[in-house]
């Protein structure tokens, strides 16, 4: 593509490339996320390539690769146009079929479909899914139709419309009112006021100034930032390149983990084209403005997601934090005023420009305004990656979006906002999802991780998962991260093991208020919470393990045994058959027994028994 030496360039260029498409020829779009990826897709491209050029149709249909769709729990997946037809749990065979059947022939090819478990109605349109549907996709929109690869994909669907704006018409101070006006806050966890953000860090004296996108995302379960990497990578550039016209930077980072290597090569690639053909670089567009963004690979640090650590990570140095005395818009990387934001919150500022303060508002709660895409894994039907308006309930993420608990389990509880974040009740289902409303009942935003619990859940296990992570993960620079989570971890192992005491509950809360005052940064200030939520909300759970030495969930093994409900067992045999330490006896069509000495206490036979005879005393 040829390098764009105008602002009036652009236009042009973006109407050459929406008038040679065909908005009638048919496309077929494979999801390539990493989820899909892991399914095979690269072979399933390979298969529909191959049977395009058999059948001679390379001038009638189109092939693109996209990022993810979100549907995660469905792929491979691909979406037809111009019908939108949606073929999910697409295998290799099925690609030849699909040209012959449904791009030469117009059928639609019934298994391939969404089948509504609620229903039993298959659906044809990829908008119809009851996945889909509920949501409102405006940042992660581009994922399922653009190739990431492309940067004529991104410009035919607006893209680089709102930094040309900036450029051609606003002033920096125009641009930081407009996104403080709109109501940004941050998609990292904090949800602090864009707008403050960039204001503080242009009125800031020193240069040179920088703008960084944190990219480290390492909550388990969180893959958000991730896909948006991979899947729209100019969505972010474009966003950082506005933010650093806005603040007075003309040198970016890009801080993304190594682990990540198809978002490290698409923002690569995107970095690379955007320089190549001049919305990077010297003199953007034309308009006199510099501005510049270099990549930086961390090693998978969860703290370096907080930004002092970060900043000493880029360095060279450990990435360890330091106090906050003195702001990162004052004095943040190399010690020069810094504006940082993550992957979600840069993606949105093109959003706000493009489409103005009044559209962008219209979207969300009173402080909490535009969307939020979540990370929905766990217990739950549909996992995947959702999209929805700020303010909507649990309810409708967990059961509309999520398609409600397997195998027809109760919802216990869902935890939001990381591993530093709290779990929530059923009770706060009906609540509306925002950073204040999760504040105030102990858990928060976060980057948007949410992951689901069922009945068969031990909050007392979940509790201290987090808290091995977190004490993992710890940096150990600071005494009350470093020696607190320890001990209340240690608390937690004594208490799942049958050897916890009434007054340990008490010496968890006082030590969690003690970390969240004295921790130096936000990992250990945090990291508490789900152990005070999990206290809050279901504390007989913890006194069932002290004073019964029971756990109700049946996950702690030292505190369950497992025994055989004659009246139940019909003598399958499953239970036998699962079982690796011999531990079932009984004949086939004979009522079985449990060993109590080879028992290990593993679970198998109480999940692979489906007449619910195994049970846990």
């Amino acid at each position: 593509m040829n390098r764009i030496d105008s602002l009036g360039a652009l236009d042009v260029l973006r109407e050459k490339i929406r008038s040679a498409r065909d908005p009638e020829r048919s496309c077929i779009t494979i999801c390539a996320g990493s989820g899909c990826l892991a399914y095979g897709t690269r072979d399933l491209v390979d298969h529909f390539r191959e049977e395009i050029r058999r059948h001679g149709l390379e001038e009638r249909v189109d092939l693109r690769t996209s990022g993810c769709h979100g549907f995660c729990e469905r792929g491979p997946m691909a979406v037809i146009d111009p019908r939108r037809i949606y073929y999910q749990r697409i295998g290799l065979g099925d690609a030849r079929e699909i040209i012959e059947k449904t791009i030469l022939g117009g059928e639609i090819i019934d298994r391939l479909l969404y089948e509504d478990p609620l229903t039993g109605e298959r659906i044809v349109c990829v908008d119809d899914v009851p996945f889909y549907k509920k949501q409102l996709r405006v940042v992660f929109a581009g994922n399922g139709t653009i190739d990431p690869e492309r940067i004529e994909d991104y410009i035919g669907i607006g893209g680089y419309e709102a930094l040309e704006k900036v450029l051609s018409a606003m002033k920096p101070e125009e641009v930081i009112r407009e996104v403080g006006e709109a109501g940004v806050r941050g998609r990292g966890g904090g949800g602090f006021p864009v707008g403050r953000k960039w204001a503080a860090t242009r009125k800031a004296t020193g240069s040179p100034k920088y703008v960084i996108c944190n990219a480290d995302e390492g909550d388990p379960g969180a893959y958000m930032d991730r896909s948006l990497l991979e899947g729209n990578p100019h969505s972010i550039l474009e966003g950082m390149i506005i933010g650093a016209y806005a603040v007075g930077a003309n040198l970016g980072y890009i801080y993304v983990r190594n682990e990540y290597p198809l978002a490290v090569r698409n923002i690569s690639r995107a970095v690379e084209t955007a320089r190549e053909c001049g919305l990077l670089g010297t003199n953007i567009m034309g308009s006199g403005f510099d501005f510049d963004v270099l990549i930086t690979r961390g090693g998978g640090a969860f703290v370096c997601g907080e930004s002092s650590a970060l900043f000493a990570s880029i360095e060279g140095r450990v990435g360890e934090p330091r106090a906050k005395y003195v702001h990162a818009t004052d004095k943040g990387l190399f010690d020069r005023p810094t504006c940082l934001n993550n992957v979600e919150t840069w993606a949105n500022i093109p959003l706000v420009i493009r489409n103005g303060v009044s559209w962008y508002r219209g979207i969300g709660t009173a402080g909490s305004k535009g969307t939020k895409i979540f990370s929905l894994v766990g217990k739950i039907n549909n996992t995947g990656l959702v999209e929805v308006p700020m303010g909507t309930t649990l309810r409708e993420i967990v059961y509309d979006i999520g398609g409600g608990i397997p195998g027809g389990r109760r919802f216990k509880a869902v935890q939001t906002g990381g591993p530093s974040g709290g779990c929530i009740p059923e009770q706060f289902l009906d609540m509306p999802v925002d950073f204040d409303a999760l504040t105030e009942i102990g858990s928060m935003m976060g980057s948007g991780g949410m992951i689901v619990m069922d009945e068969r859940t031990c909050m007392v296990d979940v509790a201290k998962y987090f808290l091995k992570f977190l004490e993992d993960e710890s940096c150990g620079k600071c005494t009350p991260c470093r020696e607190g989570i320890l001990q209340m971890r240690r608390i937690l192992d004594r208490i799942t093991e049958g050897e916890g005491e009434m007054e340990d509950l008490e010496t968890l809360t006082w030590m969690g208020a003690a970390i969240k005052d004295g921790a130096l940064c936000a990992l250990g200030q945090s990291a508490p919470n789900p152990v005070l939520t999990t206290l809050r909300y279901f504390r007989e759970e913890y006194e069932a393990h002290i004073r019964d030495k029971r756990c109700p969930a049946g996950v702690c093994k030292a505190l369950i045994s497992y025994t055989v409900d004659g009246e139940a067992c019909t003598g399958c045999h499953v239970c036998a058959r699962v079982c690796p330490s011999g531990a079932i006896q009984g004949e086939k069509k004979e009522v079985h027994r449990i060993d109590p000495a080879k028992c290990i206490r593993c679970g198998a036979c109480y999940e692979a028994c489906k007449f619910d005879a195994i049970r846990i005393i």
